[in-house]
């Protein structure tokens, strides 16, 4: 999945850095030229791998190593 793949891509990278905030969907749908439940999909993939915590009204954050329980 495209988006899926950009997104992790960008987290690794450090493009998108702990706690910061990752696009909308409205955002990844334009962006990306995708329908909204690929875009929901993607961030749900995400949440579901800890990788992003989401904040009902404030958006989806990329989590740091601590949130996820790994050590450096």
């Amino acid at each position: 999945m495209r988006v899926l793949d950009v997104l992790t891509a960008d987290i690794r990278a450090g493009v998108i850095k702990p706690g910061e905030r990752i696009p909308s969907e409205s955002e990844l749908c334009e962006r990306h030229k995708v329908a909204r439940e690929t875009a929901r999909r993607a961030v749900r993939v995400l949440r579901e791998r800890g990788t992003v915590r989401t904040e009902w009204g404030k958006g989806t954050f990329v989590v740091g190593p601590d949130e996820r329980g790994e050590s450096d």
